[in-house]
């Protein structure tokens, strides 16, 4: 019965690598605006709250950073950094911490700029009281390599240039970084469309996608991963998305 049951896994598994080798040819990459008006019709049509679909790319992230970077022994590292910036990719960040840490990760937040809403002040909160620490000062270069990776949750696909003061810091370690970078849906400070401007920019080892990847995505030759297992079909077929098939239970898909 058991033999069965994993021979019947694997059809089903190459079946969906099949289907996902054509889909990744078609995939749409969606442009800022589009995918703000996603993001709106989420919002509005579909009537996800903000908290809502922050829990689910946070946990999506969690899980595709967790299958790249897996803890196999005791004498793995643990210890991460999870950069969090005000808007909405601060609070998946947020949110990432958090079910990083369940997954047996030790993660410290880089917080920068606060935002005192109810919202983040209970995402914080939740952190906290799992003893996440919030570190205050960004850490150096070369203080860097100590983590296993730094997830930047930094800035999503509303930033616009240039680069505050406030973040010129945390944006030079994540730029040379002695440790992989893993970026949430945009890599902070890249253009939505165009990828990286001229001069510094962050190098991403990994970045994933949330809902569907966004046209900068064509620039990155590194680890992606499509997280965000909650788009409704009917979104899905207005925007011709094209999306891969989520294997089994997974909330996340590699695409390369």
């Amino acid at each position: 019965m058991l033999l069965k049951y994993l021979n019947n896994f694997r059809v089903v598994k190459t079946q969906i690598l099949k289907q996902n080798i054509h889909k990744l040819s078609t995939m749409k990459y969606l442009t800022q605006d589009q995918a703000i008006n996603v993001d709106l019709e989420l919002f509005n049509e579909y009537k996800f709250s903000v908290d809502q679909l922050m829990e689910l790319a946070g946990l999506s992230c969690a899980h595709a950073i967790a299958k790249e970077f897996p803890i196999k022994s005791d004498e793995d590292k643990r210890e991460a950094l999870i950069v969090v910036g005000p808007g909405n990719n601060g609070g998946d960040g947020l949110v990432l911490a958090r079910h990083l840490s369940l997954m047996k990760f030790k993660p410290s937040v880089y917080y920068p700029k606060r935002v005192d809403k109810p919202l983040y002040n209970n995402l914080v909160k939740q952190c906290e009281l799992m003893d996440i620490p919030f570190i205050d000062s960004c850490p150096t270069v070369e203080a860097s390599s100590k983590y296993r990776f730094i997830a930047d949750g930094l800035f999503g696909f509303s930033f616009k240039p240039p680069v505050r003061d406030t973040f010129t810091d945390v944006m030079k370690l994540m730029c040379e970084s002695k440790s992989p970078v893993c970026c949430i849906d945009i890599p902070s400070g890249w253009n939505v469309e165009n990828g990286p401007g001229e001069g510094d920019a962050i190098k991403p080892y990994m970045l994933i996608s949330l809902t569907a990847p966004k046209l900068c995505a064509k620039n990155f030759n590194g680890v992606h991963y499509l997280g965000g297992r909650f788009v409704p079909p009917r979104l899905s077929q207005k925007y011709q998305m094209d999306l891969p098939e989520y294997p089994g239970t997974e909330l996340c898909v590699k695409l390369n």
